[in-house]
């Protein structure tokens, strides 16, 4: 019997919709770096994008446990002298809720070109809304 090896064109990717309201940042990241990289499924390969688009929607409802809300910050250099731009967790999810989730999810997955390829397929809405009714997103709870 010969090793089965996963094929781009094998692949059949699948739409999932998940609601943050409430959730914890770091649970909801992992789930959803899990999904995009397709370990969920039995023909995952490390070299291989196997993964399924994922639309997360109440991205602006997402929680934090401890103390993080205060002190956690996001960090910037834009390449000049004294360029460093450190903005806070509470500012940043009232002005980039987005933002917020798709770094976390970033973070989990593999930092090369796969990497960049799977997050792409990570759609984020801040509110209820989602441009993505027409592929029918399956819903899932993490």
């Amino acid at each position: 019997m010969k090793t089965y090896s996963t094929k781009p064109a094998d692949i059949e990717r699948k739409w999932y919709i998940i609601d943050a309201k409430g959730l914890i940042l770091g649970r909801l990241a992992s789930k959803v770096a899990v999904m995009l990289r397709g370990k969920h499924k039995p023909v995952y390969s490390p070299s291989v994008d196997a993964g399924d688009y994922i639309v997360v929607i109440n991205a602006d409802k997402v929680r934090m446990t401890g103390k993080k809300t205060e002190q956690k910050t996001y960090q910037h250099f834009t390449g000049y002298p004294g360029g460093l731009r450190v903005e806070s967790y509470k500012r940043m999810q009232s002005r980039k809720p987005e933002y917020v989730i798709q770094h976390a999810v970033a973070g989990m997955l593999p930092h090369n070109k796969l990497g960049r390829a799977m997050i792409k397929k990570l759609k984020i809405f801040a509110g209820t809304e989602h441009a993505h009714v027409a592929q029918q997103p399956e819903s899932i709870t993490v």
